[in-house]
């Protein structure tokens, strides 16, 4: 989720690290192999969700290939994870394979990434996934993986009240079922309809501008990424929008974080309704697995002409540094078509990560996340909306999300929130 905000969106600030070594005894005199024949990929990247499960998947590659020792880490808190790769790079200590999240990303290191357009796992990604990470015809990532979100529900407190989820299409239908779950909150025992982190600018300034952007930038991340400006031609109905969840929300909004709204809030079962993403998944499941697995829905995001549509698209790409040993670029490029293009990766990769596929060769039914299954149907179904916001200007995000802060603070006019915000996207253009 933010950008990387989406994505990185899990832990704020928080860097986990993972030393993946190869099996022991290749170094034993008379077995073939020395240190010599050690290669090391230094891996680095901002989503730090999937830690445990994606240190797993790679000791099951490391098996079958004893001399590559992988060391991971990761860093989470959206803008922090762009912050560090480039602190390290300007450090001179770069990453073997690091994450980019989209054109902008792609720009900013343009001259630090392989051509990896022969790759296997290049060559099975699904159509329209490489969009965001190919310059001139070339490609230069590999996609994680798909994403969606929307308002992510209770199916237990909406059934207590009496709504029909599938039913909330328009703005007023979600309006409609917000003042009954909020009539009902002692009933229903909720604190409050929404849960709204307000302290967390990547959720006003990428995601939910996200959904009334897109249809002016035609669903196109390329075309937000080579536009000059920005005119927020659906600017009401964002406004309603986060108006409608500030009001009923959980307060004081502008002092809630991600980890309150999703641990302590949504899955506690004080509030009814969050806006967040299948990657809440394995969060969730450390909270109550029965909860995570049986009692969560997704409704999208109303958009008038649109409705019915879930925002789908690839939050981060694998980048593959051309500043690296020639045998260290090697091994990276081989560890990603096994994890994203032979049988025993694939059958890895859907049992630890619960990943939406973003490659061929992968079946639905065996994602374990019943809600990343409900959005990878909106995907087949072609029920979406894409991602333009990975083709914001660097950080442009954050910018207006502080800006819309701003307004929930009544600090800041909505009128001078959006002209402050179109004339940062026209400076970054320039």
């Amino acid at each position: 989720m933010k950008k990387n905000k989406l994505v990185t969106t899990a832990i704020s600030g928080l860097v986990f690290t993972g030393v993946l070594a190869g099996c022991g005894g290749n170094n034993e005199e008379g077995s073939g192999g020395d240190t010599s024949d050690q290669i090391t990929i230094d891996l680095f990247q901002g989503k730090v969700e999937f830690r445990d499960q994606f240190i797993e998947l790679a000791e099951t590659y490391q098996e079958e290939n004893p001399n590559v020792e992988i060391n991971f880490s990761a860093i989470g808190g959206g803008s922090d994870y762009l912050t560090a790769l480039r602190s390290r790079f300007s450090s001179g200590d770069e990453p073997d394979v690091f994450s980019l999240a989209g054109p902008s990303e792609l720009a900013d290191f343009q001259d630090s990434v392989t051509d990896v357009s022969d790759l296997k796992a290049t060559e099975t990604a699904l159509e329209g996934t490489l969009d965001g990470i190919t310059q001139d015809g070339t490609v230069y990532g590999i996609p994680f993986n798909q994403e969606g979100y929307g308002f992510i529900y209770n199916k237990a407190i909406f059934e207590e009240a009496g709504i029909d989820a599938e039913s909330i299409l328009s703005y007023e239908d979600l309006e409609e079922a917000v003042q009954t779950l909020d009539s009902q909150k002692e009933e229903l025992g909720i604190e409050g309809v929404f849960a709204l982190p307000g302290a967390e600018a990547w959720v006003m300034g990428n995601h939910l501008a996200n959904t009334y952007l897109a249809p002016e930038f035609n669903n196109d991340v390329m075309e937000a990424y080579n536009s000059e400006s920005v005119s927020f031609e659906r600017s009401d109905e964002m406004k309603r929008m986060l108006d409608l969840q500030v009001e009923y929300s959980i307060q004081p909004t502008l002092n809630m974080d991600y980890s309150q709204q999703v641990e302590q809030y949504f899955s506690l079962g004080s509030a009814a309704i969050i806006q967040q993403g299948d990657w809440i998944h394995p969060t969730l499941v450390q909270m109550d697995p029965e909860f995570a697995e049986e009692n969560v829905g997704i409704i999208p995001m109303p958009l008038e002409g649109n409705e019915g549509k879930v925002a789908v698209g690839v939050p981060n790409y694998w980048a593959i540094n051309k500043n690296s040993d020639e045998e260290v670029i090697e091994a990276a490029k081989d560890f990603f078509d096994w994890m994203y293009a032979s049988e025993e990766g694939i059958a890895t990769v859907q049992e630890l990560l619960n990943f939406i596929p973003a490659h061929e060769g992968f079946e639905p039914e065996n994602i374990s996340s019943s809600l990343s299954r409900d959005i990878y149907e909106y995907s087949l179904e072609e029920n979406t909306i894409g991602w333009v916001f990975l083709g914001y200007p660097t950080a442009w995000g954050d910018d207006l999300g502080a800006h819309m802060q701003e307004y929930m603070a009544d600090q800041k006019s909505w009128e001078d929130t959006l002209e402050d915000a179109a004339s940062e996207w026209e400076a970054a253009r320039q």
